[in-house]
C-alpha cells in the first residue's frame, strides 16, 4: 500500500485515492517496518499517512544503540524535516483536509507535541507516551487539540511526568485529553514487542486516536 519517498519518509495512501493528511512519527528503533505498517493502517482507515524518516535510513534492534541515536539527534535539524513534512502533505494532490494530524510513540510522541507547536496547520496532536529529554515544546504555541495516552506502569513516562505534562499544557491555557492504562507499560501499542504489547489498551487507543483525527481535521 505504501511507498518509500527519497527524501521523505514512507508514504501510505488510502484505496479511495485521498483522505485527510496524517504525519506518523517513529520510536527511537528508526523507521521500521511496525512504524511502515502503521502508517498503512492509517491510510486502510482513510488517511493519507507519512512517516518521515528522522535518523536518515539507520534503524537498530538494539536498546543501547536506540538510546544513543535518540541522544544524537539534531532537534533543530528535526523541527526542520518536520515542518517539510507538513509542507509535502499540504501540497500532495491526494490530502483532503485543510490541516494535518501528528501521531508519535515514544520518542516521537514527544516530537509529535513538539511539531504541534511549530506549524499553524497541524490540527490534532496524538501522543502515545512521548519521551525525549532535549524536546521541550512551547505549549503556548500548540493550535490544536493534544490526545495523549500511557501506561500506567511505564517505568520511562511516568504518572509524575504525565502530570507535568498536563499541568504545563494547561498551563499555556491549551485543551489536553489523556487516557492511562492499566496493566500497560511503555510501549504497550507495539504489537511487535510482545513483552510490552497490551492489546486491549492498544484496540482502545487506536479507535480513539481515529475518532480524535476525525473530529478534529478539517476537510477542504
Amino acid at each position: 500500500m505504501g511507498t518509500d519517498i527519497q527524501g521523505i519518509g514512507y508514504l501510505a495512501t488510502p484505496a479511495s485515492g485521498s483522505g485527510p493528511g496524517i504525519i506518523v512519527l517513529q520510536e527511537w528503533w528508526g523507521l521500521v517496518p511496525h512504524i511502515k505498517n502503521l502508517a498503512d493502517r492509517f491510510a486502510e482507515a482513510g488517511y493519507v499517512a507519512i512517516a518521515p524518516d528522522l535518523y536518515d535510513g539507520t534503524q537498530t534492534t538494539s536498546p543501547d544503540e536506540a538510546g544513543r541515536l535518540l541522544m544524537a539527534l539534531n532537534i533543530d535539524q528535526t523541527a526542520q524535516k518536520l515542518l517539510k513534512t507538513v509542507e509535502y502533505l499540504l501540497n500532495h494532490d491526494a490530502v483532503t483536509s485543510d490541516t494535518i494530524g501528528v501521531v508519535g510513540f515514544c520518542m516521537g510522541g514527544q516530537l509529535a507535541l513538539l511539531a504541534g507547536t511549530l506549524s499553524p496547520n497541524i490540527g490534532a496532536v496524538v501522543d502515545f507516551y512521548g519521551i525525549h529529554p532535549n524536546v521541550k515544546p512551547d505549549f503556548s504555541k500548540l493550535q490544536g487539540p493534544v490526545l495523549g495516552f500511557f501506561g500506567e506502569q511505564d517505568d520511562l513516562v511516568t504518572s509524575e511526568a504525565v502530570s507535568q505534562l498536563e499541568a504545563a499544557i494547561r498551563a499555556a491555557d491549551r485543551t489536553l485529553e489523556t487516557h492511562i492504562y492499566p496493566n500497560s507499560g511503555h510501549a504497550f501499542f507495539n504489537d511487535t514487542r510482545p513483552e510490552a504489547y497490551n492489546p486491549t489498551a492498544a484496540t482502545d487507543a487506536w479507535q480513539k486516536t481515529l475518532a480524535f483525527f476525525s473530529q478534529n481535521l478539517a476537510t477542504a
